[in-house]
């Protein structure tokens, strides 16, 4: 695949817990990140699996589009940390279920 093509679909649709992650200062990319984030949970509807979807995001273009962060929020259920909060991440998500007891 040409390094200009992006995936828009994960390499393993049975995931349970899709996480995307971005630090960006640029307007641009923040908007492609929530779009990228809009079509997993798209997938994740389409297949009825019950997977979830994260993103963990830092950068000032996040803190400045505030619907672009409404959207993030909704694709997500919530599930999107920062660098603030990225200490919940594994207690705040199934991905708690996989750690050592």
């Amino acid at each position: 695949m040409p390094n200009s093509v992006q995936r828009s679909t994960p390499d393993n649709l049975q995931s349970d817990t899709l996480i995307e992650a971005k630090l960006t200062e640029d307007d641009g990319t923040a908007r492609y990140k929530v779009a990228r984030v809009q079509r997993l949970r798209t997938l994740r509807d389409q297949t009825g699996h019950s997977r979830y979807v994260i993103a963990c995001i830092a950068g000032r273009s996040f803190k400045v589009r505030r619907e672009d962060m409404r959207r993030l929020l909704q694709a997500t259920d919530g599930k999107v940390f920062t660098l603030s909060s990225m200490h919940l991440l594994i207690d705040q998500t199934r991905i708690r279920e996989y750690g050592s007891q």
